[in-house]
C-alpha cells in the first residue's frame, strides 16, 4: 500500500515536471506583437544569455532554457542585436541566436555616427521617417519634452541643458548608434528618448568615476564632444584629452576648431584665421574654459577618455593630413611641426 502511494507521488510529480516545463518552453505569449530588443555581448555565456531573455519576458524560466540547452546540446550562439517576440518558442529563440538573424526585419533604421550634431541627426530622422527635419528640430527643443525625459533620467538630463548660452538643450545627448523601430507609426518622442535612454545607460556605468572627479553628466559630455570632434581614427583621445585638462588647468584657452565651426554653424575643411573672430561664447579661441554645452555627440571611447585622460604635460597637438596627431609640450615645438606639415597659412590647428 505504502509502495502504491509513493509509486502515484512520483507519478504525480513527473506529470507536473512534464508539464511545468513543457509550458515553460512555449512562448511567453503568443498573441503578443511586441518586440523585444536585447544585445548579446560577445563571449555570453548560456546562462547569462538565459537571464537576459529571462529579465525581458521573452521566455518564461532562465532554469528550464539553461537545461534544454544543455540537453539538446545548442551551441553556436552569437553575439549581436536581436528583435524578440514574446510569441516565440524556445526553439524558435535559439534558431535566431545560433544563425545570428533577428525575429523581426525592424521598419525604420536610424544609423547615428560617432560626432554627428544635433542638426544632422534631425536630417538622419527625417530622410528616413515620415517626420521633417524642422518637426524634428521643433521636438529636440521643446521644454516641456525635455523635461518629460528629465524626470525620466533625473541624473543625465539636468538644469544644465537650459544654461545661459546654451544652443540646443540636447546637444550631445543623442548617443551615436543605429537604432532600429518595428514599427512605421513609432512617435518622435519615443525615437528621441530611445537615443536619450543609450546615453543614459553609457553614463551610467561610470557614475562612481564621476563622483570621484566631481564632473557632472553635463560637462562629461560636453568634454567628450571636443575630444569627438578632435579625434581620427589613428588619434590617441586620451593624448587629447590631457592637451585640454592641461590648458584649463594653465588658465590657457583650449583653441579648439571644431568650437569655431559650431559657433559659426559651417561645415568646412578648413578654419581660416578671420574665423577665430566670430562672436560666440561657444569660440574656444575667444573664450576660455569649456562651451556652454556639448558640441556634438560622443562615442563611448571619448567619454571614457574624458574621465581617464593621459598623464601628459602636452599643451598643443597637430593633426596632419595622414590623420596623425603630433603631440607638443611647447609653442616652438608647436610651430616647428606646424611649419614642417601645414602649407597654408590659413590652416589652423589647436
Amino acid at each position: 500500500m505504502v509502495f502504491g502511494l509513493m509509486g502515484l507521488l512520483i507519478a504525480s510529480m513527473a506529470v507536473g515536471a512534464f508539464i511545468y516545463i513543457n509550458s515553460a518552453l512555449s512562448p511567453v505569449n503568443e498573441k503578443s506583437k511586441n518586440i523585444v530588443e536585447i544585445t548579446i555581448s560577445r563571449g555570453s555565456s548560456v546562462g547569462t544569455i538565459a537571464k537576459r531573455l529571462e529579465d525581458q519576458g521573452v521566455i518564461k524560466d532562465e532554469r528550464v532554457f539553461r537545461y534544454y540547452v544543455k540537453l539538446k546540446n545548442e551551441q553556436s550562439f552569437q553575439a549581436g542585436n536581436y528583435a524578440f517576440s514574446q510569441a516565440m518558442s524556445v526553439k524558435e529563440i535559439i534558431r535566431s541566436l545560433q544563425t545570428g538573424e533577428s525575429a523581426q526585419k525592424p521598419k525604420i533604421r536610424l544609423p547615428i555616427p560617432e560626432g554627428s550634431q544635433l542638426v544632422q541627426i534631425s536630417e538622419i530622422i527625417a530622410a528616413n521617417t515620415g517626420y521633417t527635419k524642422e518637426q524634428v528640430l521643433k521636438k529636440m527643443s521643446d521644454k516641456q519634452f525635455i523635461q518629460i525625459l528629465s524626470k525620466k533620467y533625473p541624473d543625465l538630463i539636468t538644469n544644465e541643458v537650459f544654461a545661459k548660452n546654451i544652443k540646443y538643450p540636447l546637444e550631445g545627448y543623442f548617443y551615436p548608434a543605429t537604432y532600429s523601430f518595428y514599427t512605421d507609426k513609432v512617435s518622435l518622442e519615443e525615437i528621441l528618448d530611445k537615443m536619450v535612454g543609450k546615453t543614459n545607460e553609457v553614463i551610467h556605468k561610470y557614475k562612481p568615476l564621476m563622483k570621484e572627479k566631481n564632473v557632472t553628466s553635463h560637462k562629461l559630455l560636453t568634454m567628450a564632444s571636443l575630444i569627438e570632434e578632435e579625434a581620427t581614427e589613428k588619434t590617441d583621445r586620451e593624448k587629447i584629452a590631457s592637451v585640454f585638462y592641461n590648458r584649463l588647468e594653465a588658465g590657457m584657452p583650449l583653441q579648439t576648431d571644431p568650437t569655431v565651426l559650431y559657433a559659426l554653424g559651417e561645415h568646412k575643411d578648413r578654419v581660416f584665421y578671420k574665423d577665430l573672430k566670430v562672436e560666440s561664447p561657444y569660440n574656444t579661441y575667444k573664450v576660455k574654459g569649456l562651451t556652454p554645452g556639448p558640441i556634438a555627440n560622443a562615442g563611448e571611447l571619448s567619454i571614457v577618455a574624458a574621465l581617464k585622460p593621459a598623464e601628459t604635460e602636452y599643451l598643443y597637438f597637430l593633426a596632419t593630413s595622414t590623420g596623425e596627431v603630433i603631440f607638443t609640450k611647447t609653442l616652438e615645438e608647436h610651430n616647428k611641426q606646424k611649419a614642417l606639415h601645414i602649407t597654408k597659412q590659413e590652416n589652423t590647428s589647436s
